[in-house]
């Protein structure tokens, strides 16, 4: 019996591939969300919509649908620590964007902030049909924080709307970029145990269909790096405060691990499985 594996996640949390199946859809659908929070914002005085995006562990749908959009003015991950009260906190930052725009687009994934609600919210040791790990709804925990800080204040009167896709964008058909990489990966499923393979996940890597190891892609998670172009352009985008000092910015860099990390050391000898091309239709 050969076992092969394809990259079912819309988080895109799978390491070593390029990304994973469902992402480009979700992406997609998770901008009609912002879109219409940015219309619901605009059409009223100090007008606030929070989206809640998918992402546990991950942040790569709210960055990535953050930067198509556009008309966001701040997204929360949970690889980006970020604290509401105070100078340079979230509070502070509503209060100017609302100043200067009358109106802002906040994104929030699933995962980020996990730490700001009451400890008497928590729920540790309890778990979702699927196993995980139950979350606490940070983003609708800050939206009513957010409430009750302007509404103590009286300075600024705002009108917030909560918009929560989640089953918007988990129920959609998928777009025409993963209908194609879904083929391409059924392809690659088949293929792999008729070379002899078992054990393996196919996927991109470096834009060729390769086959890597269980054990490579379960070692760790596929996170957003905060220290990466990537990010450094989301807040260019969003012209959002880090809410990192720049202790926090060192301690994020030293644990980081190269992003060559299958090719290097021990890790050599099993190179060239991972990277094996995939045999032609031919």
């Amino acid at each position: 019996v050969s076992v092969a594996g394809i990259p079912k996640t819309i988080d895109n949390d799978i390491p070593v591939i390029d990304r994973s199946f469902g992402f480009d859809t979700a992406v997609e659908e998770a901008q009609r969300a912002i879109n219409a929070a940015h219309v619901e914002a605009e059409s009223i005085e100090n007008g606030i919509g929070v989206v809640k995006l998918m992402g546990r562990y991950s942040g790569f749908i709210a960055m990535y649908a953050t930067l198509a959009s556009r008309d966001v003015d701040c997204c929360l991950i949970p690889e980006s620590p970020f604290y509401l009260e105070g100078r340079g906190g979230l509070f502070e930052y509503i209060e100017k964007r609302l100043k200067e725009n009358g109106h802002m687009v906040i994104v929030i994934a699933e995962g980020a902030g996990q730490d700001l609600l009451s400890e008497s919210l928590q729920s540790m040791n309890q778990q979702d049909a699927s196993g995980n790990k139950l979350l606490k709804d940070v983003a609708y925990g800050i939206s009513q924080k957010i409430k009750n800080h302007f509404g103590r204040q009286q300075k600024i009167s705002i009108n917030l709307k909560y918009i929560d896709p989640t089953y918007m964008i988990r129920a959609i058909p998928s777009n025409a970029a993963d209908n194609v990489y879904c083929t391409l990966l059924a392809q690659s499923a088949v293929h792999g145990p008729m070379g002899g393979y078992t054990g393996f996940i196919c996927g991109p890597v470096n834009g060729r269909h390769s086959y890597i190891p269980f054990n490579h892609i379960t070692e760790k998670q596929n996170k957003v790096v905060i220290t990466d172009r990537m990010w450094a352009r989301l807040l260019s985008s969003t012209n959002q405060p880090t809410f990192l000092n720049p202790k926090d910015v060192i301690e994020v860099q030293e644990g980081e691990e190269p992003p060559t990390q299958l090719l290097e050391g021990e890790n050599c000898k099993d190179s060239k499985f991972a990277t094996k091309d995939i045999p032609s239709m031919t």
